[in-house]
C-alpha cells in the first residue's frame, strides 16, 4: 500500500510540474502565471478540487507515443469564489503550447457538462496555441466538442473567458460564444489568421498586437469586455465580477447586506443637467452615485463610449445599468452602442438581473457610414433585447428622449415596469429647432418668428408633462431623489412574473 501511495505522490508532483522547470521559467520570464498558479489567485484558497490529473493523450503519430505528460495540457476542475461554487479550466502553455487534443477537449467538456448538472458557472482561462497538429482532425473535432456545449450553456449558466496568452485559429470561436471576454494587456491575443497568414494573403503588415492584442479587441473590435494590467489584475477583478452573477438561470442575482441607505438623497444631482440642452455632463456621475455605495463595474469601457453598461448593487441587489452617455457623440445611438447594449441587456434578463436604464438620447447617429452600416438593423437588436426582456425594467430619462431612440430605451411602450423623468426631460419627436423648422418651414425667412415658433414647442413638447398626462411616465422626480425611487421600483418589482409566449426562439436580427 505504501508503494501505491508513494507513487501517487511521485505522479502528482509530475503532473504539477506541467512542462517542467524551463518551461516553466519562460512562462515567468515573460511576465504570465503558469496554470496552476493562476487558479491559486482565483479561487479560494484551499478550495480547488482538480479532476483528471493524469489524463494523457492517445496520439501515436510523428513520435507523440514517448512524449506524454500527465494533464496533457489544461488543468481542470472546480473550487469556490468567495465561497460559490464556480467551475474552471486553466490550460498550460508549459505542456505542448497548450494545444488542445481530443483528451485536452474531453477534459473541458467533462467540467462543462457537470457545471451545466449542478448550475455553476464555467471560467476558461485560455492560453493556448490552438489545435495539436499532429492530432489532425481529433483536435479539431475536440473543438466543436466544446463550441457545442458553449451553445448549450449559454443563457443557463454564466460563461466567462479569460484570454491569457494566444488564443488563436478556431480556437477563439469558443470564448467568443461566452457571456464575457477579460484579456491582459502586451500578453494576450485573439485572432482567427495571424500576423504571417495576413501578410500572405492581403499584403498586409500588422503586429500581434495590433491584429489581435487586449486594446484592439477592447477599444476598437468590440470583441472583448475589458484589458487588465497583468495576470494577478484580471484574476483578482474576476473574482470581485463574478460576486454580481447568479450561479445559473435558475436563482436570483446574489444579494448582500447593504450599508448605504436606500433612502439617501444627492442634492448635488439636481445640477448635474445644464441649463443649456447642447451642453455635455458626464452620466457615470448619476451612476455613482445612486447605486451602493458608488460601486459600478463597468463593461467595455473602452468601446462604444457613447453608451454605458455595467453591473452595480442597489439596495444590495445586483443589477445592469445601461445609459447614454452625453460626453461622447451627445449620446447618439449608433451601431457600436447599439449592439454593445443590446448583448448586455439580453445577458441580464437570461439570469434574472433587473435592468436599470439613464435615458438621455438625441436619436440615431445620422450620415452614409451608419446607413450603410446597417443602423437599421443593428438598432433593432437593442429594441428587440429591451421588448423581449422580462426582467425588473426601471427607466430614467434625465434630459433627451427625441424619436425612435425614446421608444428604444426601455421605453414603456416595450414593457418599461416604471419610467421616470427628472424635470429637465425633453420626450419629443425631435428637438425643437428641428420641429420647427419642419413645420413652420415658411417662416424660415424670419428668424424672430422662427425663435418665438421654437420657444413654443419646447414649453409645449420638449418636457416630461405630455408624456406623463398620457400614462408614458409614471412620475416626474426630483433628481436628488433617483437612488430612493428606484431602490424602492425594484423592490415592488422583485416578485415580477412575465412570461414572453411559447417559441422554439425568436428570430432576433443579427
Amino acid at each position: 500500500m505504501q508503494e501505491i501511495i508513494t507513487r501517487l505522490e511521485e505522479m502528482r508532483a509530475d503532473a504539477a510540474m506541467g512542462g517542467g522547470q524551463t518551461r516553466i521559467d519562460k512562462q515567468h520570464a515573460k511576465g504570465k502565471l503558469t496554470a496552476r498558479e493562476r487558479l491559486d489567485v482565483l479561487l479560494d484558497e484551499g478550495s480547488f478540487e482538480e479532476w483528471d490529473m493524469f489524463v494523457e493523450h492517445d496520439c501515436v503519430d510523428f513520435g507523440m507515443t514517448e512524449n506524454r505528460i500527465p494533464g496533457d495540457g489544461v488543468v481542470t476542475g472546480h473550487g469556490t469564489i468567495n465561497g460559490r461554487l464556480v467551475f474552471v479550466f486553466s490550460q498550460d502553455f508549459t505542456v505542448f503550447g497548450g494545444a488542445l487534443s481530443g483528451a485536452h477537449a474531453r477534459k473541458i467538456c467533462k467540467i462543462m457538462d457537470q457545471a451545466m448538472k449542478v448550475g455553476a458557472p464555467v471560467i476558461g482561462l485560455n492560453d493556448s496555441g490552438g489545435a495539436r497538429i499532429q492530432e489532425g482532425v481529433e483536435s479539431l473535432a475536440g473543438y466543436a466538442d466544446v463550441f457545442q456545449r458553449n451553445v448549450e450553456a449559454s443563457g443557463v449558466i454564466p460563461q466567462i473567458s479569460l484570454i491569457m496568452g494566444p488564443c488563436a485559429g478556431g480556437a477563439v470561436y469558443s470564448p467568443a460564444m461566452t457571456d464575457f471576454i477579460f484579456m491582459v494587456k502586451d500578453s494576450s491575443y485573439m485572432f482567427v489568421t495571424g500576423p504571417d497568414v495576413v501578410k500572405t494573403v492581403t499584403h498586409e503588415e500588422v503586429t500581434h498586437e495590433e491584429l489581435g492584442g487586449a486594446m484592439t479587441h477592447t477599444a476598437v473590435s468590440g470583441v472583448a469586455d475589458l484589458a487588465f494590467e497583468n495576470d494577478v489584475d484580471l484574476l483578482l477583478q474576476t473574482r470581485r465580477f463574478i460576486d454580481f452573477l447568479p450561479l445559473s438561470n435558475k436563482e436570483q442575482p446574489p444579494a448582500r447586506t447593504c450599508e448605504d441607505p436606500v433612502d439617501r438623497d444627492d442634492y448635488s444631482l439636481d445640477t448635474l443637467v445644464p441649463e443649456n440642452p447642447n451642453m455635455p455632463y458626464d452620466m457615470k456621475e448619476l451612476i455613482l452615485k445612486t447605486v451602493d455605495e458608488g460601486d459600478f463595474y463597468e463593461i467595455q469601457p473602452d468601446y462604444a463610449k457613447n453608451i454605458i453598461i455595467g453591473m452595480a448593487r442597489m439596495d444590495g441587489r445586483a443589477v445592469g445599468i445601461v445609459a447614454n452617455q452625453p460626453m461622447v457623440l451627445a449620446g447618439c445611438l449608433d451601431i457600436a452602442s447599439s449592439k454593445k447594449a443590446a448583448r448586455f441587456v439580453r445577458f441580464c434578463d437570461a439570469y434574472n438581473i433587473p435592468i436599470v436604464t439613464f435615458v438621455d438620447v438625441p436619436g440615431f447617429m445620422p450620415g452614409t457610414a451608419q446607413e450603410l452600416g446597417g443602423i437599421i438593423k443593428h438598432g433593432a437588436k437593442l429594441l428587440y433585447a429591451y421588448a423581449e426582456a422580462t426582467v425588473p425594467k426601471v427607466t430614467v430619462i434625465t434630459r433627451k428622449a427625441y424619436g425612435g431612440a425614446y421608444d428604444v430605451m426601455a421605453s414603456k411602450h416595450l414593457r418599461g415596469d416604471v419610467n421616470y423623468a427628472w424635470p429637465s426631460a425633453e420626450i419629443a419627436v425631435m428637438g425643437p429647432k428641428g420641429a420647427v423648422e419642419i413645420i413652420f418651414r415658411a417662416d424660415m425667412n424670419d428668424p424672430a418668428k422662427i425663435e418665438a415658433r421654437t420657444e413654443e414647442y419646447r414649453q409645449k413638447f420638449a418636457n416630461p408633462f405630455v408624456a406623463g398626462r398620457k400614462g408614458f411616465i409614471d412620475d416626474v422626480i426630483m433628481p436628488h431623489g433617483t437612488r430612493r425611487r428606484v431602490c424602492k421600483s425594484l423592490a415592488m418589482l422583485r416578485n415580477k412574473d412575465v412570461k414572453n409566449p411559447a417559441k422554439k426562439h425568436g428570430n432576433i436580427p443579427l
